[in-house]
């Protein structure tokens, strides 16, 4: 059965209307002379049985009335006990109704009429008006009656309460007349109120709980939120009469709703980056409009740098103003920066940051931004009119300011961190490198971005002797603190690697060892000493080593992309270099690899993070680097910028990016002499010989002395020490050096000899006289160097070619 069949059966007379109760019409003398069908069927009397009797004969003396019910009902009834022709005795619900007397009238006449009905089937329809009477007098949900022409009609108690006005000022005002600037903000249904109306008329299909907003008419100036339905309604016959609204007031319960949910949005919008100023907008754009038409954020300078908030005592913090929003998205002026805002005293914000609590005043709240009990900085709401925070929404501002002051202190201590970690690495690199005889070269470093934190990629360029040249490139695993003092770490250890003429296979397999041994004796560390995890070990690394006289460039890797050379003879290429596996792994030995280079190539190392990327492989990153490397002809400085612009078009990626170009020079014939000598002891004299006639030559024989000495003492050693050939070679570089090659593997040991030694003091001698000195291991002997300063009036030594 549908709702409209239902209505349509349902008796909506009530048990005692005369057109379907018992209906009895008595005379002066209560007897019985008149009797309806009704009466017949409930009781059971035919009108020939019951017409003359007395009233007694349905109600017995002393029929008592229900206990249960006051004298008189509602209705105006009252219960009695009445007679059924059967003997039964029935509980009726009685009343009666005098009749007005007829003059001239024949006959008895009649006095009054009584009307029965089944107590129980009464007091259910009692029950029913009593629900009715609730609903118009004491619900407090508002109904409202519009006719077909949609003019309210009918209106109960809370109806009329919640428009405000006398009852004649609004009964035949239409819904948009009564609330012109409210809509519904459901979502699938027309958006004023006589629109739902009438397609509730046409269809008549209900409809229930839709949110309407608007103003009281009474009340103009705040919106109220109402949850509404409505249904048509219809006679009997189905004849539609109007539609009837039911209208309750959700205001709180729909502000409390858009509370919690702009704390969710707040949880998830506040605080997705690392950055301060970026949280400090997401919490204004989070307020504005919904919580309030303008909001202000200021932080002290000294937290948006990511040091600790300042306590200067007797004087107020300085602010920095980070974000400014309003409801029309514009800020107060131009589009600016953190700039400094300084409040007069008496301001809200003065005297909030002279107490270290909340300040309001009307239309405008001012919140501390506090962590740990230190303050961060003030947030300010403003709301435009007259419109104030009521106990809720200073609670919701306070909530929304303590989850912003969490965010933002996270975010201070990582820039505190992230500034001190680029700090360090910015001294951990070279901050310049010098210019080399053997090379030209121009590099590049780019941090990785904010979000993945500093890394340990390093590069280095290191001078050796016989005017050769270490090139260093190295990257650290994972970012942060930890991975730039690891780089600075490996990065001292190479170079004091490098300072021991090792050769790149040889160096790799020390700093391999070195962090092997630190891992190995972190691990053995345990309980509160035990620090993090060594971030050394996986490191790569590539090791070279350039020499300008033979021209020849000897390589080696640790688990690094090798480098690219483009020479002039056979362009672009990357050599067959074998990789060995990366610091602190062990495993395979490491391995060099010897190129010979024209004049004029060019080598690029770099790291990873220049040509892998979440969008790009390595191989095709390499093409890219190998494409723009291909024009080798153009300065050094163009081409770093040209790479990173290809590579990088979009500025730091998510690791460093480091990479060093050089272009390879050539010693000039005329800074060169060299020798072959005979391993016997009239060797040193032809050394002495040789040596002094060359620096006669190039201008220099106020260092003959010097050399003289150096020579003869090496020499002998040599022929002493050492078998086969002797070499002897001169460099006229940048400063002048004395070569002399064996092949022997024993290095001589610098020791002070006692008095009565009658040796062991030629090389003491030798190291005073000289500038510096040392070792270099070949795999077909050693050679012992010696380096002397140029006079001060030498014009110097020929540029190398390149």
């Amino acid at each position: 059965m549908n709702a409209w069949s239902a209505a349509e059966n349902a008796d909506f007379r009530g048990p005692l209307d005369v057109t379907r109760a018992a209906t009895a019409v008595l005379d002066a003398q209560d007897r019985i002379i008149g009797w309806s069908p009704e009466a017949q069927r409930l009781l059971g009397y035919g009108p020939e049985e019951i017409i003359g009797s007395p009233l007694e004969t349905l109600v017995p003396a002393g029929s008592a009335q229900d206990p249960h019910l006051p004298e008189t009902s509602p209705s105006g009834s009252r219960a009695y006990t009445l007679r059924h022709r059967d003997g039964r005795m029935l509980r009726m619900a009685v009343t009666t109704c005098p009749l007005i007397e007829v003059s001239g009238a024949t006959g008895v006449p009649p006095a009054r009429v009584l009307v029965a009905a089944e107590l129980a089937e009464h007091r259910m329809w009692e029950s029913r008006q009593a629900m009715l009477r609730g609903l118009a007098t004491q619900s407090p949900v508002g109904l409202g009656i519009y006719d077909t022409e949609l003019r309210l009609t009918w209106a109960n108690s809370a109806y009329t309460r919640e428009i405000g006005l006398p009852v004649e000022e609004f009964l035949g005002a239409r819904a948009d007349e009564l609330y012109p600037d409210g809509e519904f903000m459901t979502e699938g249904y027309p958006r004023t109120l006589e629109a739902v109306m009438q397609q509730v008329l046409v269809t008549g299909e209900p409809v229930l709980d839709l949110h309407f907003v608007g103003q009281k008419p009474a009340e103009p100036g705040a919106d109220h939120v109402w949850s509404c339905s409505y249904y048509r309604l219809q006679d009997a016959h189905g004849q539609v009469l109007g539609v009837c609204e039911d209208a309750f007031d959700i205001s709180g319960r729909y502000q409390a709703q858009r509370r919690l949910n702009l704390l969710v949005e707040a949880g998830a919008r506040i605080g997705t980056t690392l950055d301060m100023a970026v949280t400090a907008r997401e919490v204004s754009e989070v307020a504005v409009p919904d919580f309030a038409s303008m909001v202000i954020v200021d932080l002290v300078r000294s937290v948006l740098d990511g040091g600790e908030p300042e306590t200067v005592d007797g004087a107020l913090p300085r602010l920095v103003r980070v974000a400014t929003r309003s409801a029309d998205h514009t800020a107060d002026g131009p589009v600016r920066g953190p700039h400094r805002v300084d409040y007069p005293p008496g301001s809200l914000q003065y005297r909030s940051l002279s107490s270290g609590g909340m300040v309001r005043e009307e239309g405008t709240m001012v919140v501390p931004l506090r962590a740990g009990g230190a303050l961060l900085g003030l947030v300010t709401f403003l709301r435009a009119g007259s419109s104030v925070f009521d106990k809720e929404e200073i609670e919701l501002a306070d909530e929304l300011v303590i989850r912003t002051a969490v965010c933002l202190d996270n975010a201070r201590r990582y820039t505190r961190e992230h500034t001190a970690a680029l700090t360090l690495q910015r001294h951990l690199l070279p901050q310049h490198l010098p210019g080399q005889s053997a090379v030209d070269l121009a590099y590049r470093y780019l941090p990785s971005d904010d979000r993945a934190g500093v890394g340990g990629d390093w590069f280095d360029v290191i001078g050796l002797s016989g005017t050769r040249v270490g090139l260093v490139v190295g990257d650290v695993v994972g970012h942060g603190l930890q991975a730039a003092a690891t780089m600075g770490r490996l990065r001292t250890t190479v170079r004091a690697l490098a300072r021991l003429d090792l050769s790149p296979d040889e160096l790799l397999s020390r700093l391999d060892d070195l962090v092997g041994q630190t891992a190995e004796e972190q691990a053995a560390t345990v309980g509160p000493d035990a620090g993090p995890d060594d971030v050394a070990t996986g490191v790569t690394c590539l090791y070279a080593v350039y020499d300008p006289v033979s021209r020849r460039c000897t390589m080696a890797r640790a688990g690094h992309l090798p480098p690219a050379v483009v020479d002039t003879e056979s362009g672009l290429y990357f050599p067959d270099l074998p990789a060995g596996p990366p610091l602190g792994l062990g495993g395979l030995p490491f391995e060099s690899l010897e190129i010979e280079l024209p004049v004029g190539s060019l080598l690029a190392l770099f790291t990873n993070g220049l040509v892998e990327g979440p969008d790009r492989d390595v191989d095709e990153g390499l093409a890219i680097l190998g494409r723009v490397l291909s024009d080798h002809r153009r300065p050094l400085d163009e081409l770093c910028i040209h790479t990173l612009a290809e590579l990088l078009p979009d500025g730091p990626a998510v690791d460093d990016s480091a990479l060093l170009l050089v272009r390879t020079r050539e010693l000039d014939a005329r800074q060169v002499a060299a020798w072959e000598l005979p391993a016997e002891p009239a060797a040193a004299g032809r050394a002495r010989e040789l040596a002094t006639g060359q620096l006669r030559e190039w201008g220099l024989e106020e260092l003959s002395y010097v050399t003289e000495l150096v020579v003869s003492e090496l020499v002998t050693n040599a022929v002493r020490h050492a078998a086969g050939p002797l070499h002897l070679r001169l460099l006229r570089d940048r400063t002048l050096l004395t070569e002399v090659s064996d092949t022997g593997h024993t290095s001589p040991h610098l020791r002070h000899s006692a008095s009565d030694d009658e040796g062991g003091r030629g090389l003491f001698i030798v190291a005073q006289l000289v500038q510096r000195w040392g070792t270099r291991y070949t795999p077909y002997g050693k050679t012992i160097w010696t380096e002397q300063s140029f006079p001060p009036h030498y014009p110097g030594a020929p540029r190398p070619a390149g």
